[in-house]
């Protein structure tokens, strides 16, 4: 099969899975975002996420995760939930309302992969979702899928940001996609305006340590004083730079069963969670990204915002 009826070939097959968007660019080195990396990590904007200092070389240049690496091929999946939960005055991302989307787009790409390799023969690739060392925002604005917003958010016009990103790397050269090289944002400075931590520092620059999502789930310890009365009640991620961008008057609610919440999330009121307790939290959270943070965390979240609200 030539590079052209293969890559036609895996478009049309990621649609069938379900999948929002795909494109495809050349597996390179990434030149353009190592200085920027760098600068952001020597700046300390990763805060305690240390394991964004981890695999540097890897992060910018894909033939060091798969050998021989030639395309890596750019998905996008649609989350964006067809009602919006809020369970009294406590707020959880939209992303976190389903299943933890990790294994849920895993299992997607694997047997993307695998149909790969029986239509078109010996490919070798690895799939990555988000916990690998890949510039997954770099790699689907040059696969032509979007451009970077002004919160670092990755927008199409069609749909707005509320999307997941993920990638197969594989050894199978194929015809390339166009980088997305408009900027649609213009003047608008909504959701710079907007976040209460300051996070986005300048057009273009997230500060990742400032982040209420970065505070409610990657933090390990207390949340600093500093911040009391800037949550807005966010007890796990945040949304409200996404909540604001004119460009999501276009999302669509998502079409994946597993993203739906489970009866015993969406019911969930104020006092159910001032008064979790690990019995309901293992429950309730069965397969959720919110048992990242633990009942620890999500107890300290919810203290942290009652406590803002005294």
């Amino acid at each position: 099969m030539n590079s052209q009826k293969a890559s036609l070939f895996i478009k049309q097959k990621a649609e069938e899975l379900g999948f929002q968007s795909c494109g495809i660019a050349q597996a390179t080195f990434l030149e353009e975002e190592a200085p920027r990396l760098e600068n952001w990590l020597l700046q300390g904007r990763q805060g305690e996420m240390s394991y964004m200092e981890n695999h540097f070389d890897k992060r910018l240049d894909p033939r060091k995760l798969v050998d021989g690496a030639k395309s890596v091929v750019s998905l996008t999946l649609n989350y964006f939930p067809e009602n919006h939960l809020e369970f009294g005055k406590y707020k959880v991302s939209k992303y976190a309302y389903g299943k933890d989307y990790h294994n849920v787009i895993k299992k997607k790409l694997k047997k993307f992969l695998r149909s790969i390799q029986e239509e078109i023969g010996e490919v070798n690739g690895r799939a990555f979702v988000d916990s690998a060392p890949v510039l997954d925002k770099a790699w689907a604005q040059k696969s032509g899928l979007g451009w970077m917003g002004k919160h670092s958010n990755l927008i199409t016009k069609q749909v707005g940001s509320f999307f997941f990103i993920c990638e197969l790397i594989i050894d199978l050269e194929l015809e390339y996609d166009s980088p997305y090289t408009k900027d649609f944002c213009g003047k608008c400075t909504k959701c710079i305006d907007a976040c209460p931590t300051d996070a986005i520092i300048a057009p273009y620059q997230v500060d990742g340590s400032k982040c209420i999502s970065y505070y409610t789930i990657e933090l390990k310890e207390a949340i600093p004083q500093e911040v009391q009365g800037k949550f807005e009640d966010w007890i796990f991620g945040c949304d409200i730079c996404q909540d604001v961008c004119p460009w999501n008057r276009f999302s669509q609610p998502h079409q994946e069963e597993a993203f739906t919440p489970n009866s015993l999330f969406s019911e969930l009121n104020e006092k159910d969670w001032e008064e979790i307790t690990q019995d309901t939290f293992d429950e309730v959270f069965q397969g959720s990204p919110i048992r990242r943070t633990k009942l620890e965390g999500i107890k300290r979240n919810v203290q942290f915002v009652q406590l803002i609200d005294k």
